[in-house]
């Protein structure tokens, strides 16, 4: 997602949802990434380095009190989406246990 003009809002009005993962779909390098439902080293290496050129560009316009409360936000967002992800794996695994 490209730096945009308009201000998008992180949550939904209504349903005090996140729209984070909506935004992260419109991502043209992760839809990359993802589309053959596989991400190598390679894939996970540039994000990784997307990532750190944000932070570094972000972090130093920080002042320290906001600099937490983003610290705070991008650690619940990390938990967020290890928590959503493991849901989303137990929730497809069958329910019943091989009898053998």
């Amino acid at each position: 997602m490209a730096d945009s003009p308009v201000r998008q809002s992180w949550l939904d009005d209504k349903s005090q949802t996140t729209l984070i993962d909506e935004y992260t779909q419109k991502l043209i390098t992760f839809m990359e990434a993802i589309s053959d439902g596989f991400v190598d080293e390679a894939e996970l290496a540039a994000q990784e380095q997307r990532l750190v050129a944000l932070m570094k560009e972000v972090e130093p316009s920080l002042n320290d009190a906001l600099h937490g409360k983003v610290t705070r936000l991008l650690c619940e967002l990390s938990a967020f989406n290890i928590m959503q992800t493991l849901h989303s794996l137990q929730s497809g695994r069958p329910k019943t246990k091989f009898q053998g």
